[in-house]
């Protein structure tokens, strides 16, 4: 069957709640981690999301466990953790929004290295000005004063990079399947590390307001069950290039958000070094969507 040229109007509105209900996680989840810690935030996330899939959870294929397995511990414990630590450790939403975007071109990165793919020089040049974006960045005063949050979030995208590349393989798991075996393995891990660097964590759940478990809950049902069940709806009627570009608009509403509702000033550098970052990331996904126009690949599972 033939696949659409591109995106509809309707799927442009999927693309737009998509993008809403991601960038909306930054604010809600920075206002959660006010009162819950970073790794604690992630397991009751998982939690939440994991008991919600339960009933449509499909035993993974014959010889798929060690990979998953793998997935969940560099997605659900060492980016999602850390990628929270970021945040809470920064002074506004926009640079951790930004800076997380650099895992796409670490994704290009490790699958030639892992995988051999190969890209052309265009895409070399646009993984260049993405990481000089990154540096450009981090000479923001405001991300000067919280330097630990965008090295924190260039090691959680790495690691949102490298579970990227290992799930690639993975077959015969549908969207909520993934997400929810993906929140059980995560969870003793987080536990175990939230009881060891945020001791007292549990014991002062009883004292945090609604606010905090309306982030936790958003986190789950808004920006993972929803969210990424849209997303899993467009890449099946587009290709997965197709559908990248336009989730660009994330990062920038995070942006809108932070200085509507968090009090963020980006100043020249964060918009100059940002507008790299997403600049290089739109080019590598242009260049796959072009790629993707002349072979026609089926669109993958996430």
């Amino acid at each position: 069957m033939a696949r659409p040229a591109g995106l509809g109007g309707r799927d442009l509105a999927l693309v737009l709640l998509i993008c809403l209900a991601w960038a909306g996680n930054f604010l809600t989840s920075a206002l959660a981690l006010r009162e819950i810690p970073p790794f604690l935030f992630t397991a009751l996330r998982f939690v939440m999301l994991g008991v919600a899939l339960l009933p449509f959870m499909k035993r993974p294929p014959p010889g798929q466990w060690p990979r998953l397995l793998a997935v969940g511990l560099c997605l659900g414990v060492l980016h999602f953790g850390l990628s929270f630590t970021s945040l809470k450790l920064a002074g506004d939403l926009s640079s951790p929004a930004i800076a997380m975007q650099s895992y796409v071109p670490m994704t290009a990165l490790l699958g030639w290295l892992m995988l051999g793919e190969r890209f052309a020089w265009r895409t070399g040049l646009a993984i260049a000005v993405s990481f000089a974006g990154v540096l450009v960045l981090g000479f923001d005063p405001i991300v000067l004063d919280h330097p630990a949050s965008l090295v924190t979030m260039l090691v959680s995208a790495l690691f949102l990079a490298l579970a990227t590349v290992l799930m690639k393989p993975l077959k015969g798991l549908d969207v909520f399947s993934q997400q929810g075996f993906i929140a059980w393995i995560s969870l003793a891990p987080l536990l175990a590390i939230s009881a060891v660097l945020e001791p007292g964590g549990i014991a002062h759940l009883a004292k945090v307001s609604w606010v905090a478990w309306a982030g936790a809950a958003y986190a789950a049902f808004v920006a993972s069950l929803l969210g990424h069940g849209l997303y899993y709806v467009l890449v099946k009627r587009h290709p997965i290039a197709q559908v990248t570009p336009w989730l660009l608009l994330s990062p920038v509403l995070a942006i809108v958000l932070g200085v509507l509702f968090w009090g963020d000033r980006p100043g020249p550098r964060l918009l100059v070094g940002g507008a790299m970052v997403l600049g290089g990331v739109l080019i590598i996904a242009l260049r796959a969507m072009a790629k993707s126009r002349t072979t026609l690949p089926e669109a993958s599972e996430i």
